[in-house]
């Protein structure tokens, strides 16, 4: 792309007669961008990565507007208040995306460190150093953001990277590409590292999951669960599985009250429609007299609907009966099921059962009660005493993050520019031969 592509003429793209030729034709260029990238300075990406930043900033107001004719359409489809949630860029939104590209700009580079190093009896030095993955397949929903966080994440770990966002934040997504297009060129690199499928065909979703003819190494999903099982069921390359969050906040008897409200209310309701929002509530037995009402009454004065079992319908007159679908139900909107269960081992049974090895927390003054948890509780990520809101790379310290993976292969937990390398062995000798 010689010249920035305006929004709406990455629209009308879509109307390319060879889809299957355009996507491909990306690949390509991408694997050629991807050679590039693997040997360029830290200095080089980082210059990117400010300069993206900036050009962020400079067109926020040219964002936002793309970004409210995503908004009209999907208010206009009749979308969940959570779903437009997800979709939509403020100026403070817009102004986190540049401060995450400023800040992964000031991680240290990942391409190029020993890992591992050690000598053998015959003389051998070997080391084990990070490597880019090459070229990464990333197919999201909904959240515009992904873009900017993504293309710099891969940026910074040397990968190319191909998006295919979804149709419901096209204007959004195209406005923050070029962006990112503007800040490689003023770096001198290639403008392919960061490329984005201009058709809404779902048939350009197909050809990434079989590989663009070898282009693609990793592909990333991010949206709903329908997307992330389709990913699942048909890809050839390998997968880093954001899978739903069904993540739990478990109040045990030792917790303060005080502290296990805030948390809970927190969890659910500050942003609803992310992957790290609490969808259930678990409270310990030896503590439902004093706490759950509490917790419940707070959580639907702060506009939330409950679904509880008996026991939370015997404490609170606004629960209403949960059923079995609950306990396994991803909202992403102002619901929340509720439970009383006999301790924590119950709690982490039913973490076992339910959930979907997401983020999960418990609350506790108990430090051995905190330990079994988070030692038993098998979940990329796991809490003592904090919201599940913080499952966020960003707040990991990160700069951003792909996705959270909730897979146990390569990534776990927050993918950020760490997680998007692989290693070389490198072995160094003197002459040595292996003796027949």
């Amino acid at each position: 792309m010689a010249e920035k592509m305006t929004i709406d003429a990455a629209v009308n793209h879509v109307t390319e007669p060879d889809i299957a030729e355009e996507v491909l034709a990306l690949g390509r260029n991408a694997r050629q961008a991807a050679r590039d990238l693997a040997n360029r300075s830290s200095e080089e990406k980082d210059f990117a990565l400010t300069a993206m930043a900036r050009i962020v900033r400079t067109r926020s107001s040219e964002i936002v507007a793309a970004n409210v004719r995503d908004i009209e359409t999907a208010q206009e489809a009749g979308r969940p208040a959570a779903f437009i949630d997800r979709l939509s860029l403020t100026p403070e939104r817009v102004e986190a995306m540049a401060a995450g590209l400023e800040e992964i700009s000031t991680l240290p580079d990942p391409v190029g460190a020993v890992l591992a190093e050690w000598d053998r009896p015959n003389g051998l030095r070997i080391q084990r150093v990070r490597t880019p993955l090459g070229v990464i397949g990333m197919i999201y929903e909904s959240r515009p953001n992904v873009t900017a966080d993504a293309g710099g994440l891969c940026l910074k770990a040397g990968n190319a990277i191909v998006l295919r966002g979804g149709s419901e934040a096209h204007h959004s997504n195209w406005a923050i590409l070029n962006c990112l297009t503007e800040g490689l060129r003023a770096a001198g690199l290639p403008e392919s590292a960061i490329q984005m499928i201009a058709t809404t065909d779902r048939s350009a979703v197909g050809l990434m999951l079989k590989g663009l003819e070898g282009a693609i190494d990793v592909i990333i999903p991010r949206g709903g669960k329908s997307l992330v099982a389709r990913v699942q069921d048909e890809a050839r390359v390998p997968v880093f599985a954001h899978l739903e969050g069904i993540c739990h906040v478990y109040v045990d008897k030792d917790a303060d009250l005080d502290m296990a409200r805030d948390i809970v209310v927190n969890a659910k309701m500050r942003r609803t429609g992310i992957c790290g929002a609490a969808e259930t509530l678990l409270v310990d037995r030896a503590a439902a007299e004093t706490h759950l009402q509490p917790i419940i009454d707070a959580l639907i004065r702060a506009g939330s609907e409950v679904r509880g079992d008996e026991d939370a319908e015997a404490a609170e007159d606004r629960v209403t009966a949960a059923t079995e679908e609950d306990w396994a139900t991803e909202y992403l909107e102002a619901i929340i099921s509720a439970k009383v269960v006999d301790g924590v081992d119950e709690a982490i049974e039913h973490i076992a059962r339910f959930g979907s090895q997401h983020t999960d927390c418990i609350v506790t003054d108990n430090v051995a009660t905190a330990e079994k948890f988070l030692t038993q509780v098998d979940s990329a990520i796991v809490l003592h005493n904090a919201s599940t809101q913080f499952a966020d790379g960003g707040e990991f310290g990160m700069g951003a993050e792909i996705g959270i993976a909730t897979g146990k292969m390569h990534a776990r937990g927050p993918v950020g520019v760490e997680q998007l390398t692989s290693f070389k062995y490198v072995v160094r000798g003197t002459g040595q031969t292996r003796p027949v």
